[in-house]
């Protein structure tokens, strides 16, 4: 029973600040507190059904497929949508839960407009990676093979791992926020690849933005962004 109490008093520490920001939004607007995620969770959802039709395919490879490979400018006016492009290759219902857990925790908890830069910050760190990583070849220093040139990189899953380690960091939830990072580096540990690479440069980008007013101005209870989402406390917001 002491062991079990120790366990509650854990996790209340570790997840206590969290649930409570997310929740209080949640029961007082229901769906409307995470408008941005259901609207991307759609989104990404309407696409992968568009690219599984062989009239879609070609126009959604066109507008948010992004390869090593491409030219870069090509390449960047691309990665916004890739972002919302599940894998060919993963099951999407994987995706769009990771997406309506993670993107709406974020939402509440970072507000909207910080989400989507988070998001779009950890996608665009994974493609100039891949870029990276290929010039420098299979024998420098995290390079990757030129064959990964043309790996089809897609996908919320980089935005996804550092939208989570940012809601950790910005409520103090260390462990979890540890544990995200070890599973995303023994996932490259145990399959080396172009995607577990990105993940870790997912993370880098996280880290980074912890350290900025970007995810640390929302726990002061700051607009930043002006995203028009409450306070962790589920207060409404106080305007200057």
């Amino acid at each position: 029973m002491k062991v079990l109490g120790v366990l509650r008093r854990a996790a209340r520490h570790e997840w206590g600040p969290l649930r409570s920001a997310v929740s209080a939004p949640l029961a007082a607007k229901g769906p409307r507190a995470v408008p941005m995620t259901l609207a991307a969770v759609c989104l990404t959802g309407l696409l992968q059904v568009v690219q599984n039709r062989p009239w879609g395919y070609g126009p959604v490879q066109a507008l948010g497929a992004v390869r090593a490979q491409d030219p870069l400018g090509m390449a960047l006016l691309r990665t916004p949508l890739s972002l919302f492009v599940p894998a060919l290759d993963l099951p999407v219902w994987g995706a769009l839960a990771q997406m309506l857990v993670v993107f709406g925790a974020a939402e509440i908890c970072l507000g909207r407009w910080r989400t989507l830069l988070i998001a779009y910050a950890a996608t665009l760190a994974g493609t100039l990676y891949a870029r990276a990583g290929i010039a420098a070849g299979p024998d420098g220093f995290f390079g990757l093979p030129a064959s990964d040139a043309w790996i089809v990189d897609t996908g919320p899953s980089a935005a996804v791992v550092a939208l989570a380690v940012c809601v950790c960091c910005a409520h103090r939830a260390r462990v979890t926020g540890a544990l995200v990072i070890a599973a995303m580096a023994a996932e490259t540990v145990m399959k080396d690849n172009l995607a577990g690479r990105e993940h870790l440069a997912a993370i880098v980008a996280a880290v980074a933005l912890c350290a900025t007013p970007v995810v640390r101005g929302r726990r002061r209870g700051g607009q930043g962004l002006g995203d028009g989402v409450g306070t962790r406390s589920g207060a409404p917001p106080i305007r200057s």
